[in-house]
C-alpha cells in the first residue's frame, strides 16, 4: 500500500520535501529557532502524508483495508454528484417558477385582477411544485413504481380535464382517437409524464389545437401527443432531452427552463418506455411515447 501511495504522488512528495528544504534554509539565514523550524517540518511532513493517503489513486485490483476505502470514496463522490445534481436541478427550478409568481404578484396589484389569469398562474405554480416533489422521489422511483394493466382512454381524459380551462381560453380544440386500449404502465408516473408533454404543447401552441392518439407498430403501441404549435429547430431535437437545455423555442420564451422533458425521458427508462419528439419549425411538434409489445399484451396480473 506504501508503495502504491509513493508510486501515484512520486511529485506531489518531491514538490513539498523542496518545500521543506526552502522552508529550513530560510530558516537558517534569518536566524530562526531552530525548535519552531523543527516543528513547521514536522506538521508539514505530516499534511504530506495525510494528503498523499486522502488522494491517492483508486485503484481496481486493491483489496483488503485499502480496497475497502477506494469504494467508499466512490460511494461519496456519487453521493457529491447527486448532491450537486440536486443544486443544480433547484437552481433551474426557481428560475421557473418565479416567473407566475412575479406575474400573480403583478395581477394583484390591479384593483379589479383578471379571475383567470390568477388562475392560470396559480395553476402554473402548483404544477412546477408537484414537479418538485416527483423530482425529490425520483431517486427512488423503482420502489415506488406499481406497474398494472390499465385503460389508457380515462387515465388521458383525467391528464386532459386538468387542462380544460386552459383550453377554453386560448380556443384550441382537444381530439381524442383510438385511445380505447390497455397498457402496462404506472398509472400516477404515465400521467406525470402526460402532463408535462401537454404543458410544453399547450405553452407553444397559439392557435389550432392538439391531438392524443395511440397506433400500433412492430415495437408495441405509440401514445402520440401532437400539436399545430411553433415546432422545434432540427438543431435542437437531438438535445431536447438533456437537463436544462431549453433550445431556440426556450431562448425565445425566456420561460423554459428544461427540466420537464428531462424528468419525462428519465421517468420512461424507469418505466421501459421510450420517448422520442419528431418536429419541424413552424410545423408542430409529435411526442411519441413508446409502451413495448410485451407491456401492450400483459394481462391482469400486477407487476412491482
Amino acid at each position: 500500500m506504501i508503495k502504491k501511495i509513493w508510486e501515484n504522488n512520486r511529485i506531489y512528495f518531491v514538490a513539498n520535501l523542496a518545500f521543506i528544504l526552502i522552508f529550513w534554509g530560510i530558516g537558517v539565514l534569518y536566524h530562526i529557532e531552530t525548535e519552531f523550524i523543527f516543528y513547521e517540518i514536522s506538521f508539514a511532513l505530516i499534511i504530506t502524508v495525510i494528503a498523499a493517503i486522502v488522494n491517492r489513486k483508486p485503484n481496481a485490483d486493491t483489496t483488503g483495508i485499502g480496497g475497502e476505502c477506494d469504494i467508499e470514496q466512490e460511494k461519496d463522490k456519487m453521493r457529491w454528484e447527486k448532491v450537486r445534481e440536486k443544486e443544480d436541478f433547484f437552481a433551474l427550478w426557481a428560475h421557473q417558477v418565479k416567473t407566475p409568481i412575479a406575474a400573480l404578484k403583478l395581477l394583484f396589484e390591479d384593483e379589479n385582477p383578471n379571475n383567470y389569469s390568477c388562475k392560470r398562474e396559480l395553476f402554473k405554480i402548483e404544477n412546477y411544485v408537484e414537479m418538485a416533489l416527483n423530482y425529490l422521489r425520483f431517486d427512488e422511483l423503482s420502489s415506488d413504481l406499481v406497474l398494472e394493466k390499465c385503460r389508457l382512454l380515462p387515465l388521458v381524459k383525467q391528464v386532459v380535464k386538468k387542462f380544460s380551462t386552459i383550453f377554453i381560453h386560448q380556443h384550441l380544440s382537444i381530439e381524442l382517437k383510438n385511445l380505447d386500449c390497455d397498457i402496462l404502465t404506472d398509472d400516477k408516473w404515465f400521467s406525470f409524464v402526460l402532463e408535462q408533454v401537454l404543458s410544453n404543447a399547450l405553452k407553444y401552441t397559439k392557435e389550432g389545437g392538439i391531438k392524443i392518439f395511440s397506433r400500433d407498430t412492430d415495437e408495441g403501441k405509440e401514445i402520440v401527443v401532437s400539436d399545430s404549435g411553433v415546432g422545434i429547430k432540427s438543431d435542437d431535437l437531438p438535445r431536447v432531452f438533456e437537463k436544462g437545455y431549453t433550445g431556440y423555442n426556450g431562448r425565445v420564451d425566456k420561460k423554459a427552463s428544461g427540466i420537464g422533458l428531462y424528468l419525462c425521458k428519465g421517468v420512461c427508462n424507469k418505466l421501459g418506455h421510450g420517448i422520442r419528439i419528431e418536429s419541424e419549425l413552424g410545423k408542430g411538434c409529435d411526442v411519441i411515447i413508446t409502451v413495448r409489445k410485451e407491456a401492450v399484451n400483459a394481462r391482469d396480473s400486477k407487476y412491482i
